[in-house]
């Protein structure tokens, strides 16, 4: 099975601060605009937060940023998405969040221009749509698949800090894939039951993955890099291994 691909996750850290704080606080707006402000009652707003403290977020900024995700300041930011093919023939899924569409998808054809940019729907159907929870346990010794049965979850697999640096480097984490309706119920059974939940989100994942050169991928991952220093680019999933 494919996995997300997860270098906007890795490429955040390398970003000039300014950048990746815009970045920070864009999941904030819409983790509250997907379940909520409050961070005890949605556990992905609670980790979106969390991070942002640690990457020393002012708590000002966090209040604006979920009063502005949950409507309650008069504003809020949209979700579009784009797809289309990297280099190589790579399908990719784009998930942008902007307060000005008229402006940016402009701004994604032309970053588009050594890729194909596909009209909706053009290739949704080579991705599966799940719910993504991600974390770790507190006790090392868990039989993950008694886990994901429990907490309602479809499939599990393991997951590494290189994976996610999001997990620590000592433990080994999972990957837990539902219906995206059951996103918020694995969070809460998972954090309820000494789970650090580190992602929890609506997701797509390849049903078939691109087998390319070492050349390839870096072309790829160069052009992935293009599109996730745009400031709206919010998510990429990538049919890589």
């Amino acid at each position: 099975m494919g996995r997300q691909w997860l270098h906007s996750k890795k490429a955040v850290a390398s970003l000039k601060k300014a950048q990746a704080t815009g970045k920070l606080v864009r999941e904030i707006v819409v983790a509250a605009k997907a379940g909520g402000s409050d961070p005890d009652m949605n556990p992905r707003l609670a980790q979106a937060c969390e991070k942002a403290r640690k990457n020393s977020v002012s708590k000002d900024v966090i209040e604006r940023a979920c009063k502005k995700g949950d409507g309650s300041d008069g504003a809020g930011l949209s979700s579009l998405y784009f797809e289309g093919y990297a280099p190589h023939k790579v399908p990719v899924m784009i998930e942008t969040l902007t307060d000005n569409p008229n402006r940016t998808a402009p701004e994604i054809r032309v970053l588009f221009r050594k890729g194909q940019l596909g009209a909706p729907g053009s290739n949704k159907f080579l991705f599966d749509q799940v719910g993504m929870v991600e974390g770790w346990p507190e006790e090392a010794s868990q039989d993950l698949e008694e886990v994901a049965i429990e907490a309602g979850a479809n499939e599990v697999e393991s997951l590494t800090h290189a994976q996610n640096d999001d997990i620590p480097a000592e433990v080994i984490g999972a990957r837990f894939l539902c219906d995206r309706t059951e996103i918020h119920a694995v969070s809460k059974w998972l954090a309820d039951h000494g789970w650090k939940v580190v992602t929890s989100e609506p997701g797509f994942v390849p049903k078939n993955v691109c087998s390319l050169s070492e050349d390839q991928m870096d072309e790829v991952a160069e052009f992935l890099e293009a599109l996730d220093d745009h400031d709206d680019v919010h998510r990429i999933w990538a049919a890589l291994p």
